[in-house]
């Protein structure tokens, strides 16, 4: 695996899903002039912008100088379990959107447990900075399921009953 390479598509990618998210947004005024949405709305941001600078961390650190990228995504992590758990907290009523920030708040712990203690990877024959990339991914996919279904209206609160 080709880290460098790996974490700079990474990065790239999650940056334009990030942008990508805020040409959706400015088109659905109403989202941001409804406090419960506009919570969901950065919740989506932050699925998106957190993973986006974990990537770019892994890359300022690569496998030379591990305690780079490891703080990084320490501190993030944290910072996303504590958004993802707050916005968990004010989900009910919605079993997809609940089910979605559950998983993510997960994977945001077990990130921040790998960056922690990168011994961890190896019980499952990985580098840390392998397993971290596949716990980013599975971010990202559920970003982008909690994107389909809030469009689709899913995730929305006038839609949830």
């Amino acid at each position: 695996m080709d880290v460098s390479a790996f974490y700079a598509l990474f990065s790239a990618t999650c940056f334009t899903l990030v942008g990508l998210w805020w040409n959706v947004v400015q088109s659905h005024a109403a989202w941001m002039s409804d406090p419960s949405l506009r919570r969901v709305v950065g919740g989506i941001y932050l699925s998106f912008l957190l993973p986006a600078l974990m990537g770019l961390f892994a890359q300022i650190g690569g496998t030379e100088q591990p305690q780079i990228w490891r703080a990084a995504f320490v501190a993030l992590s944290l910072v996303g379990c504590a958004c993802t758990l707050r916005l968990l907290a004010r989900a009910r009523g919605n079993r997809f959107v609940t089910r979605q920030q559950a998983g993510a708040a997960l994977l945001y712990a077990l990130i921040a447990v790998v960056g922690a203690r990168p011994e961890l990877a190896g019980h499952i024959g990985l580098r840390p900075i392998q397993a971290e990339a596949l716990l980013l991914i599975g971010l990202i996919v559920l970003g982008h399921a909690l994107v389909w279904r809030f469009m689709a209206g899913e995730g929305r609160a006038e839609n949830t009953a």
